[in-house]
């Protein structure tokens, strides 16, 4: 026979990110960041700020994962969030009832927390609004959870089609959510250069009138693209 499981799976200590790497990355558009990390690393585009305005956080992955219609392990994660988390709520694409509202933003706020992203629905859009804690949610809907658990607290989880770790960075803007794991944080870091150091160039020739890329006369005139008119 199959043992039941605990309500809750928590690790307390995990390794985090200095606050010079967070700080390197904090501000960057989210584009830049999936250039940094070849194209890759953003949550799925159904998941986004609740507020409109209240849209960009960069702070420090606490991954909780919650079963459906269930919101037991972000309640536990408000014991151990530290100033900075973001919490990360995996519920599977569930999306028939809310994993948070305003309250429990309150709370999170006020340990805190930066951010709060789930897969699954907020509830609450007005007192949310007011609480300013920035909320990315797959959907909306007033259906309340229970807490029964199973989940789990400071593990990995795979929310929005993405991993995301302990201690992982994650940087949210009006483009959506992108996760940048902790063991990849210096090297996007360097790549970043690169691809700030491209974007400087080609914006002011596009603002100047510049209607294709330099590479495309050259793909035009290859092998790549078969010419039939």
């Amino acid at each position: 026979m199959i043992e039941d499981p605990p309500l809750i799976t928590m690790r307390r200590q995990v390794p985090r990110p200095t606050a010079a790497q967070i700080a390197a990355l904090e501000g960057t558009p989210t584009g830049f960041l999936v250039d940094a990390m070849q194209g890759r690393g953003a949550l799925a585009p159904a998941i986004k700020a609740v507020i409109a305005e209240q849209d960009t956080f960069c702070g420090v992955a606490l991954p909780v994962h919650v079963g459906p219609a269930d919101n037991l392990a972000v309640m536990v994660a408000l014991g151990i969030v530290q100033p900075g988390d973001v919490i990360v709520a995996a519920a599977d694409g569930y999306l028939e009832t809310a994993v948070t509202g305003d309250l429990v933003l309150g709370m999170l706020k006020n340990n805190g927390a930066v951010g709060f992203v789930t897969d699954g629905c907020a509830r609450d859009v007005i007192g949310i609004r007011d609480m300013g804690l920035p909320c990315f949610a797959a959907g909306i809907t007033p259906n309340s959870p229970v807490r029964n658990g199973p989940g789990t607290v400071n593990l990995p989880v795979v929310c929005g089609g993405v991993a995301v770790g302990p201690g992982d960075l994650v940087i949210a803007d009006c483009d959506g959510v992108v996760v940048v794991p902790l063991a990849l944080i210096d090297q996007v870091i360097e790549s970043l250069k690169g691809v700030l150091a491209a974007e400087a160039a080609l914006l002011p020739r596009v603002k100047a009138g510049l209607r294709k890329p330099d590479w495309l006369d050259g793909m035009m005139a290859g092998s790549a693209i078969k010419i039939i008119d």
